[in-house]
C-alpha cells in the first residue's frame, strides 16, 4: 500500500523508519483502552533512518481504534518530523 502511494506521489519511502520492538498480543479481543495500553511501547524510530525535519505520510492498512497508528505517530513526533499526515485504506468500527 505504501509503495503504491509513494510511487504515485513521486516521494521516497522509508520502510524501516519505525521498528516494532515489542510483539504485542492480538488486538481483536481487547477493549479500546487495552489496545492503547498494548501499543504504547511497541515501536521506536529507527536511529539509522534520518527523518528529522521531513514531512511524513504514515500509512496503516486498517484503522479500528487508532491505537497502533497513534502509537506510531507519537514516536514520529518525538523524532522531530516537520509535519505528519495519516492515510488508511479502511476505517473499522471495532
Amino acid at each position: 500500500l505504501a509503495r503504491g502511494i509513494a510511487q504515485e506521489l513521486g516521494v521516497k519511502i522509508y520502510e524501516n523508519a519505525l521498528k516494532r520492538i515489542v510483539h504485542t498480543s492480538t488486538q481483536t479481543e481487547k477493549s479500546k483502552e487495552e489496545r492503547y495500553d498494548n501499543m504504547q511501547k511497541a515501536f521506536i524510530v529507527n536511529p539509522r533512518v534520518k527523518i528529522s525535519g521531513l514531512n511524513v505520510l504514515l500509512v496503516d492498512d486498517v484503522i479500528t481504534t487508532g491505537a497502533t497508528i497513534e502509537a506510531c505517530a507519537n514516536k514520529l513526533h518525538e523524532a522531530n518530523i516537520n509535519q505528519l499526515f495519516l492515510g488508511s485504506l479502511a476505517y473499522g468500527t471495532n
